[in-house]
């Protein structure tokens, strides 16, 4: 079921079932062990992130402190192309995204305990039209929701195994970020932990 939570905001709660979700995991493995996570680090200061990531498609998102945010064709530690977005993920966009363009890039967020991520708005993409689509496998986690300036007033939503969110119109351009993942709350994720995919159109 479809809850629009703000202009463009779409949150779709259980839309992928435990089936689907073991199903989802089980394509994803094969690709991650060719391009494995890795910790981006921040463009200023170097510091590591408390995620760890990898990506699929065409384009990857990273972060250094040589090249700052940036997306490019190949992992930053193995020289290697990424994967290919798979189609049961492509079909997932055609779904929800409203958008007639499909994905270049699809990043693969492994959140262990206590990583988080900041409040940050998703600023590296040309194409500013389409949306983001957030699906997230494994751990609960609080989700935070601000608005288009920084500092602004901020909601929290509990993002559950399952869960996919659409950040488009307005809300492409809020700040958001995860607070704290649930430890323990889900036993999708082999290890523990929270997977969170985000499908983008990068230009």
């Amino acid at each position: 079921m479809r809850n629009q939570l703000h202009s463009g905001f779409d949150f779709y709660p259980a839309y992928l079932d435990r089936a689907a979700q073991e199903a989802l995991l089980a394509t994803l493995a094969p690709l991650i062990e060719r391009a494995p996570f890795f910790r981006p680090t921040m463009p200023k200061t170097g510091k590591a992130f408390s995620v760890e990531m990898t990506n699929l498609g065409p384009l990857g998102w990273v972060s250094d402190k040589g090249g700052g945010y940036r997306y490019q064709a190949t992992h930053p530690v193995t020289g290697q192309a990424w994967p290919a977005i798979p189609q049961v993920l492509l079909d997932l966009w055609q779904g929800v995204a409203n958008y007639p363009v499909l994905p270049q890039a699809c990043l693969v967020n492994l959140y262990r305990d206590g990583a988080k991520m900041g409040l940050h708005v998703d600023g590296d993409e040309q194409d500013r039209a389409a949306p983001v689509v957030s699906i997230s496998l494994g751990d609960s986690a609080i989700f935070r929701l601000g608005g288009a300036e920084r500092g602004g007033p901020t909601s929290s939503l509990k993002l559950s195994s399952g869960d996919v969110v659409v950040l488009g119109g307005a809300s492409r351009d809020f700040y958001h970020g995860i607070d704290r993942v649930l430890s323990g709350s889900s036993t999708l994720v082999p290890g523990g932990g929270r997977i969170n995919l985000t499908m983008r159109v990068v230009g």
